[in-house]
């Protein structure tokens, strides 16, 4: 099988970001109440209705690692933790099985390959990621349905089958090009996120506030601005997980449509850079977005390596969401199969009703309307103002943004370029 460095980059990246995870948390565990069954039967009630959404699964980089991206090979409709290679693989979080349990309406795949890529052949790399969830979502028609729009994932759901969408993980995907971002979104893919581990050259990634390595554009560079405003115009939500605070800011500031974290959790209960902060928070709230939240130890609890973040830490991060931006504004985003630790009693996808039968029990109220938006409503209904955005747009006939990035924005890393 050909070595791919990806997930053991993704991994390495990981145990390093748990070390710089803060000491500082806010206790905002829920205390439980009584009568667990009555809340198990409701969660489960509202999930038939309103089934997850999540935000951000990393599958397709395990089928690249483990399968060399050949779908031949792959029983997703099988429990893959009975089935080498799967069996003995770290990341193995998902299958057809398991998200029927866990309730699940819809997904995002990442299209994800590492930073030592940029400036290389990270494109090629990505594309091929794109191609191998076609693949998968082909192969499996009586379960997951191709979705490219809110209208797509409502008929997958009404049909009883998973929505499945493409979110891009990193901007070097598109290596500074415009164009090449509108062929992404062409493609299928509906989210980009800005940066991944690695600053691009025209977006300074979380990591430059723990002193990894320093910005390159200080937030959000001139071009930067005209990539968000251009996924504006295509109707592709701009992402701005991974990201520097900065840039969350700068991006908030000229978004023209609403924004998503398709997996990050509450810097106000666990201080960590991959969080969101509270008064960026309020303006997600006065944006119209979601922080769809992350599953991933290390982010959720400061001491992620003694292995006990669980359920209720989830919650708290979902609650205090909730309670800063409000309930129209929060979604789940678990970064299964991308994470080596989750949270005790919450091992895979399978686990998604634990999550709500928890809130129910909760000190914070949810109403079964409540539930249904955290679930599902909220990101449909976020993903439906982006393509309005864009068809306003289109009325007033804004065109494709053909410029190119600045020949000193990149500066050195100009080495694998052909003649500017």
């Amino acid at each position: 099988m050909q070595a791919f460095h990806s997930a053991a980059t993704k991994l390495l990246c990981l145990a390093a970001l748990a070390a710089v995870v803060s000491s500082s948390i806010l206790d905002f565990r829920p205390s439980y109440r009584n009568n667990n069954n009555m809340a198990r039967k409701r969660a489960l009630k509202v999930l038939s209705e309103h089934p997850v959404i999540d935000g951000h699964n990393d599958f397709p980089m395990g089928v690249r690692d483990v399968l060399d991206n050949d779908v031949s090979k792959l029983n997703f409709d099988h429990d893959l933790t009975k089935e080498e290679p799967w069996a003995s693989y770290a990341l193995n979080h998902i299958d057809i099985p398991r998200m029927r349990k866990g309730m699940m309406g819809g997904q995002f795949w990442s299209a994800y390959v590492s930073c030592n890529t940029q400036f290389k052949d990270a494109t090629q790399k990505f594309l091929e990621q794109i191609d191998v969830i076609h693949q998968i979502v082909a192969k499996y028609p009586d379960d997951l349905m191709w979705a490219e729009s809110a209208a797509d994932i409502e008929t997958a759901i009404a049909s009883g089958r998973v929505a499945s969408m493409i979110g891009v993980e990193s901007g070097h995907a598109i290596s500074s090009s415009l164009p090449l971002l509108r062929t992404l979104y062409a493609m299928g893919a509906r989210y980009m996120t800005l940066t991944h581990v690695c600053n691009t050259p025209w977006a300074d990634a979380a990591q430059t506030e723990d002193g990894w390595f320093p910005p390159r554009v200080n937030g959000l560079s001139e071009f930067g601005v005209q990539i968000v405003l251009e996924m504006n115009r295509l109707g592709m939500l701009v992402d701005l997980s991974h990201v520097s605070t900065a840039v969350m800011n700068q991006a908030l500031d000229v978004a023209m449509a609403p924004v998503i974290f398709s997996h990050s959790s509450a810097r106000g209960v666990a201080d960590h850079s991959r969080n969101v902060p509270d008064d960026v928070l309020l303006r997600v709230k006065a944006n119209g977005g979601i922080v769809m939240v992350n599953f991933y130890a290390c982010f959720i609890v400061a001491d992620c390596r003694s292995q006990n973040a669980t359920v209720a830490d989830v919650v708290a991060h979902i609650n205090h969401i909730r309670v800063v931006a409000g309930v129209d504004h929060v979604g789940i985003g678990g970064d299964y199969n991308g994470i080596d630790i989750p949270p005790v009693g919450l091992p895979d996808v399978s686990h998604y009703p634990d999550v709500f039968e928890a809130l129910i029990q909760s000190e914070v109220e949810w109403t079964d309307e409540d539930l249904g938006k955290l679930a599902s409503g909220n990101l449909i209904r976020v993903l439906k103002d982006v393509e309005a955005v864009r068809d306003e747009l289109a009325i007033m006939e804004r065109k494709p943004d053909n410029t190119w990035i600045p020949k000193q924005d990149l500066g050195n890393d100009t080495d694998c370029s052909t003649e500017w």
